[in-house]
């Protein structure tokens, strides 16, 4: 029983001095989607959903809940960001080539059919980053017809 108590100390003092040192969050104080609203033209209805269900996990800002500056979800949470735009990130779209830019957006449709997007553990806590059916195919169309215009981009003339 000695070797459970001592283990659960450890444990606590590992579990406070978390706390300490949190991971650096993902903050931008720019429109750090400027460049790629401007580029899509996506309408009211993707933006706002693209506001709330995709920029959190997928551009340089970050709106925290209250239990992000608890670890180790904090941990996890800047993990599970990092993951994100690594795969997609909103405010650095203007790096991207055309090619990429249009299997990114050929990928946003892909994830969205698939219902792989947003994330199950995202809505849980996120209820408004709950696609219905129309929401889901609205962004699917627009990010179509958004490819699209970078494929046309990258025909020789």
């Amino acid at each position: 029983m000695k070797i459970l108590k001592k283990i659960a100390v450890i444990l606590l003092l590992v579990l406070v001095a978390m706390q300490f040192y949190r991971p650096v969050k993902n903050s931008s104080q720019e429109n750090h989607v400027a460049q790629f609203i401007a580029e899509t033209n996506p309408s009211k209805e993707v933006q706002g959903v693209l506001q709330n269900a995709c920029y959190d996990c997928h551009s340089n800002n970050t709106d925290y809940p209250w239990y992000s500056m608890i670890a180790p979800v904090s941990y996890w949470l800047a993990d599970h960001v990092e993951e994100g735009k690594e795969e997609l990130n909103f405010s650095a779209w203007e790096s991207y080539s055309d090619k990429r830019k249009s299997h990114k957006l050929e990928e946003v449709v892909e994830v969205i059919e698939a219902g792989e997007m947003p994330l199950k553990s995202y809505t849980w806590v996120h209820s408004e980053a709950i696609l219905t059916k129309a929401q889901k195919e609205a962004v699917m169309a627009w990010a179509n017809q958004s490819k699209v215009l970078y494929q046309l981009n990258r025909q020789p003339q």
